[in-house]
């Protein structure tokens, strides 16, 4: 056990103020330093691995964990936190944590930080999450509204508290001898808090059979603040497990994984060789010796090698099986911890020979119905032993051995024929006989069947086939046939295992030679003798195809050869004539070779076809003759007329009824040839139009009469002209009438237009009246006979264009020249009664309602009065004011006051005056106070005179009072 260092008296290490955080120290992973930056003018102590205090002065930054992986104790003066960097493999520095900084020149509780956002959004409390244990930490906050942020509080410091130290990392072995072993360990760094190692001894029993102590139980061996231990009394070539914990004044961490570490052995002897204990087909037993310089308790593995095939073994006892070693040699190694033996010796071993492995299915050939030979292939597996006895066994019933010798072919004679034998192989050497192979069951063929009796015929023999029959049932028989003809080669026209065969496509009245044979399994037999059958005389055979012969589109002649009969004379020829297959109807029946056929559609498809007859009966068809007669110029034009409307109208040749006709027809049969043109005669003149079917014939005379002819034309040529067609042009359109503007008003325009002077119009004659809208674009604001139309709303002032056009039976006339209109400005509205105020001494005030500009133009007013004993209204004020203020009147005395409004038009400096207003009555009394005087219209006072809208409705009044009471008397008097 190693005595624990002892620490020196030092200022208290920097615990709060210096995070630490986790990091692993070894070779593979990267490196965490702790780096404290020192400011001028001030000092850091710290201690060194000797054990030496060390001074460092600022400015500089100290790592606080030395090369080898100890930490010292680093004392800091308060306010200095450290930076932690990780250095990776290639050397850099990477910053990992906050900042801070004291700046000698600013107070010494005033630090500077590297702030990080940890949180944005609107809630007023936020946990904050994964921080180090024992770490000083300032939090401060600010606020953001619509983009803008405001100034941050003051920084709040807090301190997280301590906590144990993670698991270390497991040691490593640094050096290891016979009876000690120097571990090495690094642990997590995370404050600098005082941290213990512990290193426990543990005896335990490995999967390796690494034996150490009996007991498996871990114990304590070392406690120090070292990273390095050297464990001292251990046995040789023994495997020791241990695992690693750290420990600060908090608790205590997990331990770390365990690792096994052996101690080394003895050099062992070279090893004997094995001995050959027992030896089969295909397997040796060995045994050697465990050597002598081995303890009992050093662990001794061995390996056995045999031509580039090793096995590591535990025992001193190995048996190698499915082995064929023959002669090969063996060596032995022995292996003790690490060290490892020179071989041993070589060891030739030789295993025993083996039966022969399993047969493959002997083959069988050359089968006959008395022999057959039969084949083999020696084993795949010999044995071991090159010397091989083959045992062949047959067997009917009973198996029996017929050859055994090395040879491996076999000839089996003289056999009974279609009969069944068993055969089954096996072969022996020196070490036993082999297993037997499957049994092949193997037939002889049947002995092929004699000759045949000749074939007979069965019933009467047709003209076209006959019923043949011959010999035994039970075999298979091949039946030929050959014509008397020389030349003729011989036919086979059954095969099968009936007796019986109708044969038939023969010739009517021709002799044939039949012949028969049976065959089985062997093969066939001979020919029975042969015989002579002749066919009966029947119909004619099939004709040769018709011949046809143009003539014109319309006719054509079919001849044909005159045929052979079959033993009995032609009586007749039958001639099949139509469109299609469907469609045949015969056309001709007799003794001639030849017929014309007549009253056929050109460019048309048509077949025949030709039968014979005799006594015997209707041969069959010839084969179908297909004939297309030729093309031809088209048909007469049907449909020919005259219409209306073009069907084809085009917008740069405008049409007109007076000087234009549309004609239209119905296309004719083109009679094979496509229709190339049509020909149109009218009077002495021809006009030739495309493959359409209407035209348009212009520059006619009007209301005149005309005569047309039409007729197609194809590349044979035109066809004939069809009935002629009589037609008449229509008189001209109506000219335009003169468009006239009878009155105009601010909105409305009347216009109306009389007769032309170029044609008299009749009374069916209508008139279209277009008007030219924002577009440009004349659209329909009329259509009628009347002579006047009257349009309303318009706007004021504006110019209108317009034309007209006069449409009658003859057809729609031409537009009129364009007429341009303008509207009358509007005069201004009628003002309403003024109001008359009575001032102080013969004086009053008189005001009326104002109106806007109307559309740029001024508005002035006109006041007139009626005074006295007056018969006409004077103007007693005229300009843009809405009030007027008369002087000099005279006491008690009546006085009608009236307005109207003037326009003042500043293109044509015309002035536009509007209607009176309604007059105000008043009467200038002596009184000290102001009176005013309203304008009454409908009431009058009573012993006043009335004024003339009064006077006016009671005239109404009156009359209507009288009607109604007339109207009551005259129902009184009925």
């Amino acid at each position: 056990m190693m005595m624990m260092d002892q620490m020196l008296d030092l200022p208290p290490p920097l615990s709060n103020e210096v995070p630490m955080m986790h990091h692993m120290i070894n070779g593979d992973a990267p490196q965490q330093v702790i780096l404290v930056q020192v400011n001028p003018g001030e000092t850091f102590t710290i201690r060194t691995e000797d054990g030496a205090l060390q001074c460092i002065q600022g400015p500089a930054e100290v790592p606080m964990m030395s090369p080898n992986g100890s930490i010292p104790p680093i004392h800091v003066p308060p306010g200095y936190v450290s930076q932690v960097t990780d250095r990776n493999g290639s050397g850099q520095c990477v910053s990992r944590t906050m900042r801070i900084m004291l700046h000698p020149s600013t107070p010494t509780n005033r630090l500077s930080l590297l702030v990080c956002l940890c949180f944005s959004g609107e809630e007023l409390q936020y946990t904050l999450t994964d921080l180090r244990p024992a770490t000083d930490y300032h939090v401060r906050v600010s606020t953001v509204c619509n983009s803008m942020k405001g100034p941050s509080s003051d920084a709040r410091a807090f301190t997280t508290h301590s906590a144990p130290p993670d698991t270390p990392l497991p040691p490593r072995l640094s050096h290891r001898t016979k009876s000690s072993l120097t571990l090495q360990w690094k642990v997590y760094v995370y404050d600098i808090l005082l941290i213990l190692f512990v290193i426990p001894d543990c005896i335990v029993l490995s999967s390796f059979h690494f034996q150490g102590k009996k007991n498996s139980i871990f114990r304590e061996y070392y406690v120090g603040h070292q990273r390095h231990c050297k464990v001292m009394g251990l046995c040789p070539a023994v495997g020791y497990t241990f695992r690693v914990a750290a420990l600060n004044d908090i608790g205590t961490s997990g331990f770390s994984t365990e690792v096994v570490f052996n101690t080394t052995g003895s050099l062992p002897q070279t090893s004997l060789p094995p001995r050959l204990a027992q030896a089969g087909p295909s397997w040796v037993t060995l045994e050697w010796t465990r050597p002598n310089s081995c303890s009992n308790e050093e662990v001794v593995t061995y390996t056995l090698e045999m031509q580039d095939e090793s096995k590591v073994l535990n025992s001193a006892l190995l048996m190698l099986l499915n082995c064929r070693l023959n002669c090969r040699p063996l060596q032995l190694i022995t292996c003790s911890g690490e060290w490892r033996s020179a071989p041993s010796s070589l060891l030739v071993c030789k295993t025993t020979a083996d039966r022969p492995g399993i047969f493959c299915n002997p083959a069988v050939n050359a089968v006959t119905y008395h022999s057959f030979c039969v084949t083999w292939e020696p084993p795949q597996d010999d044995g071991g032993s090159g010397d091989l006895t083959y045992v062949l066994e047959i067997s009917e019933g009973n198996l029996e051995g017929i050859s055994e010798g090395p040879e491996r072919k076999h000839l089996c004679e003289d056999l009974k024929p279609a009969t069944s034998y068993s055969l089954r192989l096996s072969c022996v050497n020196v070490g036993g006989q082999s297993l037997c192979s499957d049994d092949l069951t193997v037939r002889t063929h049947i002995p092929p069947p004699g000759r045949c009796q000749p074939p007979s015929t069965v019933g009467n023999v047709k003209h076209k086939e006959m019923t043949l029959q011959w010999g035994d049932e039970n075999m298979e028989f091949s039946l030929e046939m050959c014509a008397m003809e020389e030349g003729s080669e011989p036919t086979e026209v059954y095969c099968g295992s009936k007796t019986e065969c109708t044969v038939g496509n023969l010739l009517p009245g021709t002799t044939y030679r039949f012949q028969v044979r049976a065959a089985n399994s062997a093969g066939y037999g001979p020919y029975s003798e042969s015989v002579e059958i002749s066919t009966a005389a029947g119909p004619p055979g099939q004709c040769s195809p018709p011949a046809i012969n143009v003539r014109s589109h319309t006719c054509a002649d079919v001849t044909w050869e005159n045929k052979v009969s079959s033993g009995i004379d032609i009586s007749e020829y039958r001639l099949d004539w139509g469109r299609d297959l469907d469609s045949l109807e015969l056309v001709y029946s007799g003794m001639e070779t030849c017929f014309q056929i007549s009253n056929l559609e050109a460019s048309a498809d048509y077949c025949c076809r030709l039968q014979a007859v005799n006594q015997a009966g209707a041969g069959p068809y010839s084969d179908l003759v297909m004939y297309r007669t030729p093309a031809a110029a088209p048909d007469v034009v049907s449909g020919f007329c005259c219409v209306d409307h073009p069907l084809n109208p085009t917008d740069n040749e405008p049409f007109s009824h007076s000087t234009c006709l549309a004609l239209t027809w119905d296309e004719p049969h083109c009679n094979g040839a496509e229709i190339t043109s049509y020909s149109i005669s009218i009077g002495d003149r021809i006009f030739t139009t495309r493959n359409e079917t209407c035209h348009i014939i212009r520059d006619l005379l009007p209301d005149s009469k005309y005569s047309l002819q039409i007729r197609a034309e194809n590349e044979m040529g035109p066809g004939p002209f069809s009935q002629t067609l009589t037609v008449r042009t229509r008189p001209l359109p109506p000219s335009p009438p003169r468009l006239e503007c009878a009155a105009v008003g601010p909105q409305s325009l009347k216009l109306r237009w009389g007769f032309s002077s170029r044609s008299q119009l009749t009374d069916d004659t209508t008139y279209t009246l277009q008007m030219e809208n924002r577009n440009q674009r004349f659209v329909v604001v009329y259509r009628g006979s009347s002579h006047t139309f009257k349009l309303q709303r318009l706007s004021e002032s504006s110019q209108y264009r317009f034309r007209i056009q006069a449409v009658s039976e003859a057809g729609e006339g031409p537009f009129s020249e364009t007429y341009t209109f303008s509207t009358t400005k509007s005069l201004p509205q009628t003002l309403k009664a003024p109001k008359v105020v009575q001032l102080e001494g013969n004086a009053c005030e008189v005001t009326w309602e104002s109106i806007p500009p109307m559309r740029g133009d001024r508005i002035s007013y006109v006041l007139q009065m009626l005074g006295g004993r007056d018969s006409d209204y004077k103007q007693v004020y005229k300009g843009d004011e809405t009030s007027f203020q008369l002087s000099g009147l005279q006491w008690n005395t009546d006085y009608r006051m009236r307005v109207f409004a003037c326009r003042r038009c500043v293109d044509t400096l015309q002035e536009l005056c509007g209607s009176f207003s309604p007059s105000a009555h008043f009467n200038l009394r002596r009184s000290d106070a102001t009176l005013a005087v309203e304008a009454d219209i409908t009431r009058v006072p009573m012993g006043k005179t009335l004024t003339d809208e009064q006077f006016a409705g009671l005239i109404v009044f009156g009359v209507a009072s009288l009607s109604v009471l007339m109207a009551f008397l005259l129902q009184l008097l009925i």
